[in-house]
């Protein structure tokens, strides 16, 4: 009597293959997480920046406006938390520029992997960051008076979550159009950043600068996120600031993802 083994037709190197957009945007989040799990210091060491602006600006306010420490730090305090998703993200385009110098970015392209979960997975690493940093901030302006409405402040990082992950996306952008071109890109990014930083109202109230700077403010999408940030941090969580500056964050969080997406899908 004989035996007959039906078997399974081999799966095809392309199912197999197949990408899944979610597992592998997880996949990449993973991994781009683990320097900072093994290494979190570095977290911490780039809030030096912030803390100097900190430290050295509110003293300078609180001379200028006459005010108590407490209410500079109420109006300070969230900018400064903003300054940080745009000295942060804006800048992590550079991880991804040594990846490409290297060759390592090249073997990632040919992985089994969507090639949009190499982009959105990376931006997504960012809010880890933006987390743990915002709370750092405003623990450490607890002891000087500064009081934060709970709500808002679980609101404001949810929003500066969303500014981040565009801005970061950007910031891949601009290392995958820049490739090995270093200079290019800290020359584009630093270009950027700070006329955005001073012409949004984070450091310096600009109710008396010029009028032409006060018409650049109006339409600078970080001012919008500051003025927003500092509202819900004061516990004003419904109003027209708060709804402009999600706005802008979500815009710049689409176009940032689309850019990018279409970005890495033409890298070679």
């Amino acid at each position: 009597m004989t035996t007959t083994t039906v078997t399974a037709p081999p799966a095809t190197a392309a199912a197999l293959a197949r990408p899944r957009p979610a597992r592998d945007t997880w996949l990449v989040l993973v991994r781009e997480l683990r320097p900072v799990v093994r290494d979190p210091f570095t977290v911490i060491f780039s809030l030096f920046q912030p803390l100097v602006f900190l430290g050295l600006f509110v003293p300078l306010l609180v001379v200028q406006t006459g005010q108590a420490t407490a209410e500079v730090l109420t109006w300070f305090v969230p900018g400064v938390l903003v300054m940080i998703v745009l000295f942060g993200t804006g800048a992590t385009g550079s991880n991804l520029q040594y990846e490409i110098m290297f060759g390592s970015h090249e073997r990632t392209l040919v992985a089994p992997i969507s090639r949009s979960a190499l982009l959105v997975g990376r931006a997504l690493k960012e809010v880890v960051p933006i987390v743990v940093q915002s709370l750092v901030i405003v623990a450490i302006a607890l002891p000087f008076g500064y009081r934060a409405d709970p709500l808002g402040l679980a609101l404001g990082i949810v929003l500066l979550a969303v500014f981040g992950v565009g801005l970061g996306s950007l910031s891949y952008t601009l290392a995958l159009k820049t490739k090995s071109n270093e200079w290019v890109f800290w020359a584009v990014q630093q270009s950027l950043i700070f006329p955005l930083l001073i012409l949004s109202g984070v450091l310096l109230p600009l109710e008396g600068a010029p009028g032409w700077m006060r018409a650049v403010a109006s339409v600078n999408p970080v001012s919008w996120v500051t003025e927003g940030e500092r509202a819900l941090l004061q516990g004003e969580l419904v109003s027209g600031t708060v709804g402009a500056a999600f706005l802008a964050a979500l815009v710049l969080a689409v176009l940032g993802l689309v850019v990018g997406i279409r970005a890495i899908r033409r890298s070679d």
